[in-house]
Parts: C-alpha cells; sequence; structure tokens
C-alpha cells in the first residue's frame, strides 16, 4: 500500500484505506475502485492524501527495496540474541516487501 497525494491518483487505482473527511466520517470505503469522478471529487473536497493498494507512484527519491532491505539487516545487525528486537525487525522487512506490492 501507498499513501498518495490525490492529484497523483489514476483511474483504476484500488484504495487500500477508508478515506475520510476531516471530521472522521467515511466518504469512501477500502477497496473501492478509482474513477475520474471519484478523484474530482477528492479534490474538490480537499482530500489531499489518500492511501492505495500496491506502490503505483515511483518516488525518483526513493530507494529501491533491495536497498531500504538492506539498510534495515545493517541497522539491526547487533541485536541478534535479542527475540524482541528480531521480532521487529522481521516485522518492519515483511511491512516494506506487502507495501511494494511483491
Amino acid at each position: 500500500m501507498q499513501q498518495i497525494l490525490t492529484l497523483q491518483a489514476r483511474e483504476g487505482m484500488v484504495l487500500a484505506k477508508d478515506v475520510e473527511d476531516a471530521e472522521g466520517r467515511v466518504l469512501c470505503g477500502k477497496g473501492t475502485e478509482l474513477t475520474g469522478a471519484l478523484i474530482s471529487r477528492f479534490e474538490k473536497m480537499e482530500i489531499v492524501k489518500i492511501t492505495v493498494e500496491g506502490h503505483p507512484v515511483k518516488d525518483p527519491d526513493e530507494k529501491p527495496l533491495k536497498e531500504q532491505l538492506r539498510d534495515v539487516e545493517a541497522r539491526f545487525a547487533n541485536v541478534t540474541k535479542i527475540p524482541p528486537l528480531m521480532y521487529i525487525k522481521k516485522r518492519i522487512m515483511k511491512k516494506m516487501i506487502d507495501s511494494r506490492g511483491k
């Protein structure tokens, strides 16, 4: 899943989280496929960001997944015998992989 600017949204993308207004009311549910009309409505309602499935928008400053995973390995290199920290490392890495839809 990826959080993107509403201006980056395209028809066919699928919401990974509910879209809510400033008061927390659900405007559109998770799993909804975006249409041009829906994207326009979000823009008119000043919804700045939405969360979509997969990782459809490429950020030129974003590191490749392989490099991000290597960075996590390096950060946790000294905690190989501390089970709670190893669990956290695994969860972080899984979340990174899942967020890329791979």
